[in-house]
């Protein structure tokens, strides 16, 4: 990269910009706040021009000096991942991987924001944005790579250099995404802020991507999952991402009318009915799996029948605690992780409902510009997806089952989502 300069009092300095919506965003504060934190740091303002519309963008030119070499490389490294732009910066530099499955030592750790990469002087868009993964350069491309499926020989970029990140806009229409972003109060009004997400759903569906459903089997214990047999029904979600848990629990539900060996029409437990869910999957499995089940007529009405019979996505992967399990359960967790790699390009908004596991391995996957809800009735499970880098969800805090009923019921009130999706 371009080497820091000194200036007349022997410190070294280098200078960065910024662009776009840097004051409502909140990345003009962030970058002030990295530098104040630095010891060893200090920053000088020499351009600031605010936008005068709320659609025109600011840019800003600060100075930074720093009193040794390494602590202002450190220093810009930081304000790269949050949106700087380094002043004359390099090419990213590459090296190649020593073998199938491992990175250079210095690889560059991705963020899930829209990321670019310098190449032969010109910036080249980083394909598929996802946290905690690699950049691989090929000829005129960039993709993100996740660990265990870098190829030797590939070029892998390490260090900083060369690299630039697209800080998130703020919304510039008043809705939910915008000034309800990072709830996850129980006190906030539910009526309209359901009202919103319905109207989201519906917006994602028009332009064209699928609405993703991550789900655990407290949908199923809670007698939510005629909820979600309808939202699917209707196309109003159209990926299913879950475990064996909720799967099963809900086939136990059509099979036997209990899920766990508790009776969903009273909630009393039944006798011998702790062993309904392994008599379901004993069932699903000597029929070779929930397609078969379907087709033998043995199956038919359900979360997962719904799913199958209108044959959208359905990730359904695996945990050393599972019961089975179902044959349609990806035990291996890499190829769990590519299997639900293949559908986020397609995904524009996902609803993370009662599975905090679950949520936190789905959302490492979504790109930052990917709409996220997450419910659950434990409030440290919405802020722990939010503090595990997927910054851009909201958290509501409330019973899985009332989300889905009243979602539904908000949908009613919108303009019916459209049958023809794009790239389905």
């Amino acid at each position: 990269m371009a080497e820091p300069v000194k200036n007349s009092g022997g410190r070294f300095v280098r200078e960065i910009e910024l662009r776009g919506h840097i004051l409502d965003s909140g990345v003009f504060g962030r970058v002030l706040e990295i530098i104040m934190d630095n010891e060893f740091a200090r920053y000088t303002i020499d351009n600031f021009s605010v936008g005068k519309t709320a659609t025109e963008p600011s840019t800003a030119r600060l100075r930074i000096e720093a009193d040794n070499e390494a602590a202002l490389l450190d220093l810009l490294d930081k304000l790269r991942d949050i949106g700087a732009i380094v002043a004359d910066d390099t090419d990213a530099q590459t090296e190649a991987a020593p073998r199938d499955g491992v990175l250079p030592e210095e690889f560059y750790a991705t963020t899930n924001l829209q990321t670019e990469v310098r190449v032969s002087g010109h910036w080249l868009p980083v394909a598929l944005p996802e946290m905690d993964c690699a950049i691989v350069i090929g000829k005129d491309a960039a993709r993100t790579v996740a660990p265990p499926d870098v190829r030797e020989g590939e070029r892998v970029v390490v260090g900083h250099s060369g690299v630039r990140v697209q800080a998130l806009n703020r919304a510039r229409r008043r809705q939910v995404f915008e000034f309800m972003s990072s709830t996850v109060s129980s006190e906030k009004p539910k009526e309209s802020l359901l009202t919103e997400v319905a109207r989201e759903l519906v917006a994602t569906h028009a332009e064209g991507k699928r609405v993703l459903l991550v789900g655990g089997p407290a949908i199923v214990h809670t007698g939510a999952g005629k909820y979600l047999e309808r939202l699917i029904r209707h196309d109003y979600v159209d990926a299913l991402f879950a475990g064996n848990a909720l799967a099963l629990h809900d086939i136990e539900s059509q099979f036997f009318g209990t899920s766990l060996g508790v009776d969903l029409s009273d909630a009393f437990p039944v006798e011998e009915g702790h062993v309904h869910h392994l008599r379901a999957v004993n069932r699903v499995r000597a029929l070779g799996g929930i397609q078969a089940a379907i087709d033998a007529g043995v199956l038919h009405s359900g979360i997962m029948y719904e799913a199958y019979k209108k044959k959208i996505p359905v990730v359904l992967a695996g945990s050393i605690r599972d019961d089975g399990p179902l044959p349609d359960v990806i035990t291996d967790v890499v190829e769990a992780q590519r299997a639900m790699r293949k559908y986020v390009p397609e995904v524009g908004m996902a609803l993370l409902v009662g599975t905090l596991l679950h949520s936190i391995a789905v959302g490492n996957l979504l790109p930052a510009s990917c709409k996220v809800i997450c419910v659950d009735i434990n409030p440290a499970s919405v802020t722990k997806l939010t503090d595990r880098g997927t910054t851009q969800t909201i958290g509501l805090v409330m019973d899985v089952a009332s989300f889905l009923r009243d979602i539904w019921d908000a949908l009613t009130a919108v303009p019916a989502a459209p049958s023809a999706k794009a790239g389905r």
